[in-house]
Formats: C-alpha cells, sequence, structure tokens
C-alpha cells in the first residue's frame, strides 16, 4: 500500500468516526429528560421509605436522648439502665443504615427543602428515682407505638426490623415497671 493509500484510509475512518459520533450526540427531543412512570413511582417508594426511616430513627434517638437524661439525673439507675441504653442506641443505628437520602429521577434535580430535623429537649426528669423508670417506661411505650404503626407502610425487611425494635422496646417498658417488682 502507498502513503496516499494509508493517508486515504486514515482520512476516511477518521471522517466515519466523527461522522458517527455527532450523529449520536443529536436528539430529537430537546430540553431535559422526562422520568417514565416507572422511575416515578420508583423514586415516590424510595421517599417515601425515607421518610419512615428518617421517623423511626428520630424516635429511637428521642428515647436514647431520654435514656441519658434519666442516667445523668439518677446516676444510681445506671446498673439497670445501661444495658437497656445500649440496646437502644444499637436500635437507633440499625434503624438508620440504608441511608435516608433520596436522588431525584429527574435530569434537572430541584432544590427540595432540607430542614434540619432535631429533635425537641427530652422532658425533665423527675427527682423520684421510682416516678424516673416510669416515664421512661412509657416514653418506650411510645416509640413501641411508633415502630408498629410504621409497620403498615414499611417495606418487608425494614418491617422485620421494625417488629423486632418494638418487641424489644416492650420487654424494656415492662423491665422498667413491672421488672422491677420480680
Amino acid at each position: 500500500m502507498t502513503t496516499t493509500g494509508r493517508r486515504a484510509l486514515l482520512t476516511a475512518g477518521v471522517s466515519a468516526a466523527a461522522t458517527a459520533v455527532l450523529t449520536g450526540c443529536t436528539s430529537e427531543a430537546p430540553g431535559p429528560r422526562r422520568p417514565s412512570a416507572a422511575e416515578q413511582e420508583a423514586e415516590r417508594v424510595a421517599r417515601a421509605e425515607a421518610a419512615l426511616r428518617l421517623r423511626s430513627v428520630t424516635a429511637s434517638r428521642s428515647l436514647l436522648e431520654r435514656y441519658d437524661a434519666t442516667l445523668a439525673a439518677h446516676p444510681a439507675l445506671a446498673p439497670r439502665l445501661t444495658p437497656l441504653r445500649r440496646s437502644v442506641a444499637a436500635h437507633a443505628k440499625a434503624l438508620g443504615e440504608g441511608g435516608t437520602t433520596v436522588r431525584p429521577a429527574t435530569a434537572t434535580p430541584t432544590a427540595a427543602p432540607t430542614t434540619a430535623t432535631t429533635s425537641p429537649e427530652p422532658a425533665p426528669v423527675t427527682g423520684d428515682p421510682r416516678a424516673a423508670l416510669k416515664e421512661l417506661a412509657a416514653a418506650e411505650r411510645t416509640a413501641t407505638d411508633a415502630h408498629t404503626a410504621a409497620l403498615l407502610t414499611a417495606p418487608p425487611e425494614y418491617a422485620r426490623l421494625l417488629a423486632s425494635v418494638a418487641a424489644a422496646g416492650a420487654a424494656h417498658a415492662y423491665l422498667l415497671t413491672e421488672g422491677a417488682r420480680a
């Protein structure tokens, strides 16, 4: 093959590649791509699950703060409350795994309002240790009720976790009240 033949072949190859690339870059519909119905449904489900996870984690973290406040007010209860508090901390961590962020399926992401979810200050702990245990048991029951209510809309794997956490919360409430008498 001569030099002219090689150059002609190289030029033809480059021209064909450039033509293929340029035709692949054009689109019939200008503007951002609209997500399909399946993508929109997947995004809706993901947002609902993220909101559910956030509510569950918030309930568990509020309960954990209540344990911390009770332990600070009544250090003598530490041998009894520390194992339960450790369990609540593990539950809060497990409920939060999997993340709570959702990316929109649209090509142009809209700025979603991000609000910092800060839990309100826990209620002041009473000075009587027995009353403080009853209040802590009531907080356990409140968190358990929240986890149980979330079971209705939770995906199967997360529902199993919520059920386990709710059962543990019910056991904690028992140990904080009735278990003291035994």
